[in-house]
């Protein structure tokens, strides 16, 4: 069971990738281009230019899994570029991987304001 937890490091890489690739393309891709070890239990994202879904990869101590959501509606609605970053990856964390998986931004910060009634 793939359980992602507060403390884990998630990875997303800037860089669009070709959706063919399989576990050790992409753990090439983590060790070579984002210069992370792809055995260490990150969590990496990855989408495709066209950004119709995400792939994550991750290793467990006994494998890698290799996930796939396609949005049923639109492309993602945000996903950083070159231009924004200098680095080939962003860290996240696991509220805002969350938002990316619904696709809401992440970087957006959301404030409720609550008021108060009186009955």
């Amino acid at each position: 069971m793939l359980q992602i937890v507060p403390q884990m490091k998630i990875y997303l890489a800037v860089e669009p990738i070709d959706f063919r690739c399989g576990i050790e393309s992409l753990g090439g891709i983590c060790k070579n281009v984002l210069k992370k070890d792809p055995f260490s239990g990150y969590l990496f994202l990855f989408t495709n230019k066209s950004k119709i879904g995400i792939k994550v990869l991750v290793y467990d101590e006994q494998g890698f899994w290799l996930c796939y959501k396609r949005f049923s509606k639109g492309k993602l609605k945000w996903w950083p570029s070159n231009k924004q970053y200098l680095s080939n990856d962003i860290e996240l964390n696991s509220v805002e991987l969350q938002n990316l998986l619904m696709n809401i931004n992440p970087k957006k910060q959301r404030h409720e304001t609550f008021r108060e009634f009186k009955v």
